[in-house]
């Protein structure tokens, strides 16, 4: 029996998301078929859908390199066009797996949640 999967965007990531479904749609009212922000919201689109054929698509982040800030026992990161990143979470249940996305960032960003960069 296969268990459904659900995706689930939290905090930051929620935020992240809507900011720039907010832009996509003033940009397309203004004409715009063609940006950044529409090519990053439609990847966004794309990896949730890949997470739930298999939530394990990402690529694991080694417990050891988990920001303390995430409080989470596993972490996977997607890449994104812009090398920008979205990390998510797993948890599963005997009835379901949710996928939290705790994050969608930049590479800077990124960079800077996991200490790569001052």
């Amino acid at each position: 029996m296969n268990k459904p999967i659900r995706v689930v965007l939290l905090d930051n990531a929620k935020k992240m998301f809507e900011n720039l479904r907010e832009t996509t749609i003033k940009q397309v009212i203004s004409g715009k078929s063609s940006s950044f922000e529409l090519q990053l919201l439609r990847a966004i689109h794309n990896k949730i859908n890949l997470i739930k054929k298999n939530p394990f698509y990402g690529d694991n982040i080694p417990k050891k390199l988990i920001p303390v800030t995430y409080a989470v026992q596993n972490l996977w990161r997607i890449e994104l066009p812009g090398f920008w990143r979205m990390l998510y979470t797993i948890k599963g249940s005997q009835i379901e797996i949710v996928c939290f996305v705790k994050d969608i960032l930049s590479h800077k960003d990124y960079n800077k949640k996991f200490g790569y960069s001052s």
